[in-house]
């Protein structure tokens, strides 16, 4: 609501958080949570370290982080990879697969590199995708380090998962999207709202996108 607040004030309509909550729930609005992701680890992989305990983040590609949700499509479902640059909470990079594998992780990662430039660190889970040879050899030739949750704590890559929360509250679960080529548009539309438009508490209510490339710039 805070986040609602900002915005309705931005566009000059100002309102307290206590009548937006009521009128929320005059109008049935509310969330619906997402269930946990369903990346799973291959035991013959290799695992790398949390690179990220303890550790000042106060740049854009400093740190990214990367993940795959499941998102629900009619009858069927599709698999959304993101990345996040954990500074600025900016979106740099997604892909949308109907594929649990590695392809799609490769996309993603490749094509931000090619748009942003490289991070210095890329965090992930322990998922399969993350660990094969071909992601992790990937990496290694980009000369990224790579970090990795540790085992059963989701709470180490919380920046991606809070994201994926919010795709999934603020419009997956309110739109019936029955094909991918709708899917595919929606989430385009959101990450471009998301980036550019939607304010973000954690930064006084700026944007990503600004907080992104103001820093990058300074």
């Amino acid at each position: 609501m805070r986040r609602l607040k900002a915005k309705l004030a931005g566009d000059g309509i100002h309102v307290g958080r206590k009548l937006i909550k009521r009128q929320m729930e005059e109008m049935g609005i509310y969330c619906i949570y997402p269930k946990p992701n369903l990346s799973k680890r291959n035991m013959a992989h290799k695992i790398h370290p949390y690179l990220l305990r303890n550790i000042s983040i106060t740049l854009p590609n400093q740190v990214w982080a990367v993940d795959i949700s499941y998102i629900k499509m009619g009858r069927s479902h599709m698999y959304l990879t993101a990345i996040i640059d954990w500074y600025s909470r900016y979106i740099v990079g997604w892909a949308l697969s109907d594929t649990l594998d590695t392809a799609p992780v490769l996309e993603a990662v490749s094509n931000a590199i090619a748009k942003y430039g490289k991070p210095d660190i890329i965090n992930s889970d322990q998922g399969s995708q993350s660990t094969s040879s071909e992601y992790t050899e990937f990496i290694k030739k980009e000369e990224i380090r790579q970090s990795m949750d540790g085992k059963a704590r989701w709470v180490d890559n919380v920046i991606i998962e809070r994201w994926f929360r919010s795709l999934k509250c603020d419009h997956i679960y309110i739109n019936e999207y029955e094909n991918p080529k709708e899917l595919r548009a929606g989430i385009s539309g959101y990450i471009s709202d998301y980036n550019t438009i939607r304010p973000h508490q954690t930064f006084k209510y700026l944007t990503p996108m600004t907080v992104y490339t103001s820093k990058r710039a300074a």
